[in-house]
């Protein structure tokens, strides 16, 4: 547990480090009387509608559950899914492999079973948050080669597991390499599973209940907007916004996109939105991610140290040796 204490210190350090860096160029002052004048009360609707993202995607993954067959009691499941955000900001996304951890240290559930949950997870977020950035990719004049980018590699993964000789193709090569030799079989069984996930029903319920999640938190960021006098977004452009730095975030491969994230939704607001300066439209996007990627470390710890008081498990991340 301190190992995993000590990456989320690390994680939220960089956090902080970023903030203060984008607090200087948008004039730290001018950002301070910004935060001065929000209304905070809408922060309270902002951490509803955070709440209301992770609860429908609780749905999503307590139903990949049962398509898998687990059996885990809504409860703990719940405590599972929450301890995964306690990570989010950490290097390498560790908080994917801290649910699977905790299952198999609670129910004895292999964690190559439930990992492949959360690649299906990851697939229907960035499908859905694809789909939210459609409302004003041709409305908007911005570039959208990252958006090309997801949409990409969502029709690469999809043809990974849907064709199963390219998939065989891609388990034969992971065979003659070295390091991953001795995983093969782990990647094969993981490859079956991921393909049960993304079958047409399961995708397509996934997808829905995706774009109705991350819907919240576009909405979450409208509402922070509009908490500034003076200030206003439609709420087209805030889901455009919200949706398509969120996917530039992912495909950075930044733990919690930070830094990425951020950036563009300042630039974005500046030009898409009525009454943001450059101070306005910080104060805006740290209030965001306060609300939605900040909360959710905070909500992720609490499960994560109930869960494991609760079942009585010891849990740290694997070392980098290990399977």
């Amino acid at each position: 547990m301190k190992r995993l204490l000590g990456k989320i210190l690390l994680g939220v350090a960089a956090g902080v480090a970023v903030y203060v860096a984008f607090s200087v160029w948008a004039d730290a002052r001018n950002v301070g009387r910004a935060l001065a004048g929000f209304r905070w009360s809408i922060a309270l609707a902002a951490l509803t509608l955070a709440s209301l993202n992770y609860l429908v995607r609780f749905v999503r993954w307590h139903y990949y559950l049962r398509v898998l067959g687990l059996a885990v009691p809504p409860g703990h499941s719940f405590l599972v899914f929450l301890a995964g955000f306690s990570l989010t900001v950490t290097p390498g996304k560790l908080g994917e492999v801290v649910k699977a951890v905790l299952l198999r240290e609670s129910h004895g559930i292999a964690a190559a079973r439930t990992a492949p949950i959360v690649v299906a997870e990851r697939f229907t977020d960035l499908m859905g948050l694809l789909l939210l950035a459609c409302v004003g990719i041709f409305t908007f004049d911005t570039d959208p080669r990252f958006l090309v980018v997801g949409a990409a590699l969502i029709a690469f993964g999809l043809v990974v597991v849907s064709v199963e000789p390219v998939a065989t193709f891609f388990l034969r090569l992971s065979g003659r390499v070295p390091l991953v030799r001795r995983l093969t079989h782990k990647l094969d069984e993981a490859y079956r599973t991921t393909a049960a996930l993304l079958r047409p029903r399961p995708l397509l319920l996934g997808v829905v209940l995706s774009v109705v999640s991350w819907f919240f938190e576009c909405a979450a960021f409208w509402a922070v907007v509009h908490g500034f006098e003076g200030a206003t977004v439609d709420l087209q452009a805030a889901t455009f916004i919200y949706a398509s730095m969120t996917v530039a975030g992912a495909l950075s491969f930044l733990p919690g996109g930070l830094g990425v994230t951020e950036a563009g939704m300042l630039a974005l607001l500046a030009e898409l939105a009525t009454g943001c300066s450059r101070s306005v439209s910080a104060a805006a996007t740290f209030i965001t991610r306060l609300c939605t990627l900040w909360f959710a470390v905070v909500v992720g710890l609490a499960a994560l140290l109930l869960f494991t008081r609760q079942v009585n498990v010891r849990v740290d991340l694997p070392d980098k040796n290990s399977e």
